[in-house]
């Protein structure tokens, strides 16, 4: 078999578990249950790793528009888990953190995936475990080297 047929098959495959894995969950998602959109929390995990941030800094880290993040930003603003703030030096420019609330959010939200990611990981041997995390961590690597423009650390 060619190897590309080969990449295309196992990408597939890779497809298929990373969907079984969001069909997976021991309890409702905590963002899904606060009725926020996957942006949302994307953004704020984004803000929870790199408080004081701003739109710019948010939209080029995520790779989403400025408008998009705006229109987010504004809409978790008004929820009550983000707040926003003069920058110090920038008259012109805000600066975005989590409130009390947005900051439980974010924790919850980690400990539901960790809890998700423990239930998977207990099917596995321990030698298992660190041989998949091992493989995960060295594809994103190299990734990482290849395409340095698209690596960010949040």
């Amino acid at each position: 078999m060619p190897m590309n047929e080969d990449i295309h098959q196992l990408a597939d495959q890779f497809i298929d578990l990373i969907i079984r894995m969001r069909q997976f969950a021991p309890a409702e998602a905590p963002p899904k249950a606060a009725g926020l959109s996957p942006t949302s929390m994307v953004i704020i995990d984004f803000v929870a790793h790199a408080p004081h941030c701003g739109v710019k800094e948010i939209a080029r880290g995520l790779k989403l528009s400025a408008p998009s993040v705006s229109v987010n930003i504004r809409q978790l603003e008004d929820a009550g888990y983000i707040s926003r703030r003069p920058h110090p030096t920038d008259k012109r420019a805000v600066q975005f953190s989590l409130t009390p609330r947005g900051q439980a959010l974010h924790e919850q939200t980690h400990a539901f995936r960790r809890q998700k990611f423990e239930q998977l990981l207990l099917g596995l041997t321990p030698s298992e475990r660190r041989t998949l995390l091992d493989l995960l961590e060295k594809a994103l690597n190299q990734i990482e080297t290849s395409h340095p423009s698209h690596h960010t650390n949040e």
